[in-house]
């Protein structure tokens, strides 16, 4: 079945210090990255032919680039200027697999719909399709101005969630407490006027709620948990799952271990020792519709290779092709074919339809 997968960090790997080339299978990447140090390495689960065999053939492909104070492996940049120049060469590395005919880029409906037509279909084989992507900023640190959001627009910017760990420059983010900062307040009036999707992961609670009033326009949480679940704040508690459901919002259940399950200690944890198998996302998937009263407001947004790899994903996933398990676990749990096409691509293609340009 075909799968959208709402949030995937595929510049982060392809630069970012992983200096992965995506275009390789999954299992060579892990063969050359064999020996190395570090969280995720010779563990990751993402590349272009693995997503492609598990027919993800839509996504949401961010750039990421930080400023938040201490050290970070991820986005540790000392200026707006430098996480601006970072995320350029992460849109640059989209441009050149666009023109690979790896990927490409969708910012109208037109496109869209042009992108679902190829992967459904059957005459061209999956091995030769391009994965359509919408481009997603996850953190706005890099945005030197309010003023420079437009130009990320320009460069085909759809989404952007204001805050990603710790005290950001627009807002704070999940682990923290507090409002919104002046800077994030214009810059959140400034996505709704240009119409760009609001995505509310990673928001600290009370950022949420104010962005959430700010915001008039379309939203969505690209990767995110039910705290009823696992109670941390980086997942959602039940009140703010059902303002996303009110505003017609799709929640992208996420695979990294810790939101799956609680207790999960990150770096000591393993899969194996907790038993956590990949028919646990199936429990926020269904917390979500049982809130919803429907299937429309669930969606799939892995976050795998998001700064790590195979031993903070379940142990019986071993590429993200691997996704198109999920479909069956549904069934076994009652789910119609309508409703499981809608989680596994139709929800968050219908909340494009309504968000993109004609």
């Amino acid at each position: 079945m075909l799968t959208f997968d709402a949030h995937l960090d595929l510049s982060l790997n392809a630069l970012g210090g992983f200096n992965r080339d995506l275009r390789l299978p999954v299992h060579e990447i892990r063969r050359r990255e064999a020996g190395m140090t570090g969280k995720g390495r010779a563990g990751g689960t993402t590349a272009f032919p693995d997503m492609r065999r598990g027919k993800v053939g839509l996504c949401v492909a961010t750039q990421l680039a930080g400023c938040m104070p201490g050290p970070s492996p991820i986005a540790g940049w000392m200026s707006p200027e430098q996480a601006w120049a970072e995320t350029q060469g992460q849109l640059s590395w989209y441009r050149a697999m666009e023109e690979a005919g790896e990927m490409r880029q969708i910012t109208t409906v037109r496109q869209l719909d042009e992108m679902v037509a190829l992967w459904n279909d059957s005459s061209i084989p999956d091995d030769k399709k391009a994965i359509g992507y919408i481009l997603s900023l996850e953190g706005a640190d890099s945005i030197r101005t309010v003023g420079h959001l437009e130009k990320a627009w320009e460069q085909g910017l759809r989404a952007m969630g204001p805050a990603h760990y710790g005290v950001c420059r627009y807002a704070l983010g999940h682990d923290q407490v507090g409002p919104l900062p002046a800077g994030g307040k214009e810059l959140i009036q400034e996505m709704d006027r240009l119409g760009m999707i609001l995505d509310v992961t990673h928001l600290s609670d009370d950022c949420f709620w104010q962005a959430l009033e700010i915001h008039q326009g379309t939203v969505w949480a690209s990767h995110s948990n039910c705290r009823a679940l696992v109670p941390d704040p980086r997942q959602f508690s039940d009140e703010q799952l059902k303002a996303l459901i009110e505003r017609g919002g799709v929640v992208g259940a996420a695979l990294d271990a810790w939101m799956m399950v609680p207790g999960w200690i990150r770096g000591k944890t393993t899969p194996k020792e907790m038993g956590l198998k990949l028919e646990v996302i199936c429990d926020h998937i269904d917390h979500v519709c049982q809130l919803a009263g429907n299937a429309l407001h669930s969606g799939i947004g892995t976050d795998l290779d998001g700064g790590y790899g195979i031993e903070q994903t379940p142990e019986d996933l071993d590429t993200i092709a691997d996704l198109a398990r999920i479909p069956d676990m549904l069934r076994k749990r009652g789910y119609k074919e309508e409703d499981i096409a809608n989680i596994m691509h139709g929800n968050y293609l219908r909340l494009l339809r309504g968000a993109l340009a004609e």
